[in-house]
């Protein structure tokens, strides 16, 4: 009885702190709890690469699909939207069902709507099926990477977030870049359908490892749903997405449905965030911004976001398109990354403890912006070594970003905060990478234009260098013009990439000031830290 008290406490602060802060901090570990500690992580582990490998996986397997489906190449495009938007508006969701209904009981549904709906998209028979199914993919896959953060900052102490977040990072980031890989080879030698079966052994282990070893945390019932602020908050990450997947292909604001989007996308976060600032208990918890730490964290995983997924999805279409390397070759190529990743957060679960985390995150970044640099480097004529060992070191370097990022983003946050806070932490990842993959993309296909016609501009049939080259195409006339312009095309592309690598290199390096918003912290006493 002695304990209730500070119980009651605990509860007063969460029910004040907001609709996001229901849930209160877990109980201290108890005997059972430290026993399936392994457990538990193991499989949370499981449940983050399973969500994080279907964010690529199927990417590859789109012009099988295709054909199967018997849909055009803009239709094909609703399968990888529909998962995106569906993960989106639940992201922003996962805090408050966590608070309201217990982690333990949200976890176990979202495992079992993401296993369920991996098999029905593997038994689709029509383009509205498979839309509809990797729709309610996404809506279960959403809470899965922020919930197993949550986790495992509630199963360890402070001392060990970095650890944890190492273990956790290895997922989050192994997933996108062997997603390529796995999901070509499934394609090749099986089926595309065996890219989404593939979750199924993996999804029913998860659920019965978190069953059986996850315990429940205690939560608040009652707490009124802000309706206002969730639907605008989803309406205008909806808009926003839309709008970044669909811009490249309707040629961006010359299209009607891309200026109906950015301004229904702007009107909704205007009202969101008059709202969240002016109601008693708003969605979002205003208190998280409150935490400088957490605060820059956020700006930095946004630019880790970026660079990450937009290097991931430049690659293999140069590797695919421009090197004509098969989807086999170009998966075993950009694996390595991978390794690299691994190692680093091997190496800097060690090092966290001993080491400022702000020197790490600048090394991590100083790293990625050197393997960018390398990127620029690459020619037409390259063999794999500069792919490979370009990928390893900024698998490294991303690998020393996130571990202490992650870490340091959620030691000074109070625990009844971390259901939200690591629902807002991956939303504003997932917003980067989209952000990012739709500007390069765009970038590329201007920069490819526009030297592809300053290259034209000099090779006519009227000129001699238009005559020599080609002759060494064709003999001479328009075929070997043809053929010529073919090859121009390529070496306009291969520029392009390289300008999209040097504008990632340049946001890295830009990105290194704003450590200096990041404050060094040291464990206080409980469950927390204090900043220094």
């Amino acid at each position: 009885m002695a304990d209730r008290p500070q119980e009651n406490e605990l509860e007063k602060a969460a029910e004040t702190a907001g609709i996001g802060a229901t849930a209160t901090p877990l109980p201290p570990p108890q005997p059972q709890r430290v026993r399936f500690h392994g457990l538990i992580t193991l499989s949370v582990m499981a449940a983050t690469i399973m969500q994080a490998l279907d964010t690529t996986i199927a990417n590859v397997a789109l012009p099988r699909m295709q054909g199967t489906l018997s849909a055009t190449q803009d239709e094909m495009g609703w399968v990888l939207t529909s998962y995106i938007v569906a993960a989106a508006i639940t992201i922003p969701l996962t805090g408050w069902l966590a608070g309201q209904f217990g982690r333990r009981r949200v976890f176990l549904i979202s495992v079992f709507i993401f296993t369920v709906a991996s098999a029905l998209c593997g038994l689709a028979e029509s383009l509205p099926q498979i839309v509809l199914f990797r729709f309610l993919q996404g809506v279960g896959g959403a809470a899965l990477v922020p919930l197993s953060q949550a986790v495992l900052f509630d199963i360890n102490p402070p001392k060990d977030f970095g650890r944890a977040m190492a273990i956790w990072g290895i997922g989050v980031t192994m997933g996108p870049i062997l997603g390529p890989a796995l999901g070509g080879w499934l394609t090749e030698n099986y089926s595309w359908r065996w890219v989404f079966y593939i979750n199924l052994p993996i999804g029913v282990l998860t659920f019965i490892g978190l069953y059986f070893t996850l315990p429940e945390n205690r939560n608040t019932q009652g707490s009124k749903f802000d309706f206002f602020g969730f639907t605008t908050l989803s309406i205008f990450i909806t808009a926003l997405q839309l709008m970044m997947d669909r811009g490249q292909l309707l040629d961006w604001f010359s299209s009607r449905e891309i200026m109906a989007e950015a301004i229904v996308a702007a009107v909704a976060f205007y009202l969101f965030l008059v709202h969240t600032f002016s109601h008693p208990k708003p969605f979002l918890n205003p208190h998280l911004f409150q935490d400088q730490n957490f605060v820059a964290s956020n700006i930095f995983i946004f630019v880790v976001g970026v660079v990450l997924f937009a290097t991931l999805a430049l690659v293999p279409p140069l590797l695919q398109t421009e090197m004509r390397y098969p989807v086999v070759l170009t998966g075993l190529v950009t694996a390595p990354r991978g390794a690299g990743t691994m190692v680093a957060m091997i190496v800097v679960g060690r090092l966290i403890s001993r080491f400022d985390p702000r020197a790490i995150i600048a090394v991590g970044l100083a790293l990625t912006a050197f393997s960018l640099w390398q990127m620029t480097q690459f020619s037409l004529q390259m063999n794999t070594w500069p792919i490979i060992i370009s990928g390893i070191i900024q698998g490294f370097g991303v690998g020393l970003v996130w571990v202490p990022l992650s870490a340091v983003a959620f030691t000074t946050l109070p625990a009844h905060l971390r259901n939200e806070g690591t629902a807002f932490f991956n939303l504003l990842r997932n917003v980067g990478s989209s952000i990012g993959i739709s500007v390069v993309f765009f970038l590329f296909t201007q920069n490819t234009q526009r030297v592809h016609a300053s290259m034209a501009e000099h090779i006519t049939p009227y000129n001699f260098i238009g005559n020599s080259a080609a002759a060494a195409f064709n003999g001479s006339g328009m075929r070997g013009l043809a053929g010529l312009d073919g090859t121009m095309f390529n070496q306009a592309a291969m520029i392009a990439y390289i300008d999209d690598f040097q504008l990632m290199m340049i946001l890295t390096l830009a990105t290194i000031p704003f450590l200096f918003l990041i404050k060094k912290t040291r464990p206080a006493a409980g469950s927390h830290a204090v900043l220094d």
